[in-house]
């Protein structure tokens, strides 16, 4: 099923069960253009969530995120959230439900040996890999694949057949984001592997708080009370995973939207400088040059 435009929660007569049955019977996708749109309380199927313009918020085990261009977040069986958009400007929201017997039988597919697919090969059950509910850096061929999907259902209209396959090779690219972040978790410095599991999920909290709010200078002891973990803890497990600091992760995060804002609109430096969260614009202008190699006036100048 296909959707370009977002269920309205709450109009009145709106049939809420009948709206998230859905999901359990069919592969649903949503295309849609929205400023303003809330869910208090979604319960869905395998999801990924991302958008390409603008922001949408979600609210995920009592923690807040934003999913922004360039990003997507994957949502388990299951999972209770909520979501916003509370926008000047229009967001570009995307979203796919994997209809759960389709997801188990792809992962079965992906996940075993030949000869076991040969022994049974009608079997669709199988365990499905539990994914880290966190912020993940959209892939560049997994990008093309989602886009090449919407427009395809843009020009074409829904032909299952079409969209099962492209779906398969999207859930692939979960498989590869999934097997990614297990060895990120591997990094931890823990003996036993349910404790680096529960840990790196406590440091994707505070991962996925400074991408959310890097432009407002984040506290640190607020990050580690979300994510429960001490101050010093998250410092030394966090520069052991992602081989920086929670502070260095951050300049990382507010110069790259700047570069993105540099090329990518006419905003002037100084404008640029407070929506990424910087204190003056001389502070700016050197964090920049130390990464980029060049002012942010010059990287702006076209080649």
């Amino acid at each position: 099923m296909y959707y370009t435009t977002l269920p309205d929660h709450s109009k009145p007569g709106f049939d809420e069960q009948l709206h998230f049955s859905q999901f359990r019977q069919y592969n649903v996708i949503f295309n849609a253009m929205s400023g303003k749109s809330y869910c208090e309380r979604h319960v869905g199927c395998l999801s990924i969530k991302t958008v390409l313009s603008g922001e949408e918020w979600y609210g995920v085990d009592n923690h807040l995120l934003a999913v922004r261009p360039g990003q997507f977040l994957i949502l388990n069986d299951d999972q209770d959230y909520s979501c916003r958009i509370d926008s000047a400007v229009v967001v570009n929201v995307q979203s796919v439900f994997f209809k759960p017997v389709f997801a188990s039988s792809v992962f079965r597919d992906a996940l075993s040996g030949e000869e076991a697919l040969l022994d049974n090969p009608f079997d669709a059950r199988g365990p499905a890999p539990e994914f880290f509910q966190t912020l993940y850096d959209t892939a560049p061929g997994m990008g093309q694949r989602l886009q090449g999907l919407m427009s395809s259902l843009n020009k074409y209209g829904y032909d299952s057949n079409m969209v099962d396959e492209q779906l398969v090779f999207l859930l692939h690219d979960l498989i590869r984001a999934y097997k990614t972040e297990a060895n990120r978790a591997d990094r931890v410095n823990a003996v036993k592997a349910a404790t680096r599991k529960e840990v790196y999920k406590r440091l994707c909290i505070a991962k996925d708080i400074l991408h959310s709010t890097f432009m407002d200078n984040p506290d640190m002891s607020v990050i580690s009370n979300a994510a429960c973990l001490s101050a010093p803890q998250l410092i030394r497990q966090f520069k052991a995973v992602f081989q920086t600091t929670p502070h260095q992760y951050l300049i990382r995060i507010r110069l790259a939207h700047a570069a993105g804002l540099l090329k990518h609109t006419s905003s002037p430096v100084h404008e640029i400088t407070w929506k990424c969260g910087f204190g003056n614009t001389s502070a700016f202008c050197r964090a920049f040059k130390a990464a980029y190699g060049v002012t942010p006036f010059r990287f702006r100048m076209p080649d």
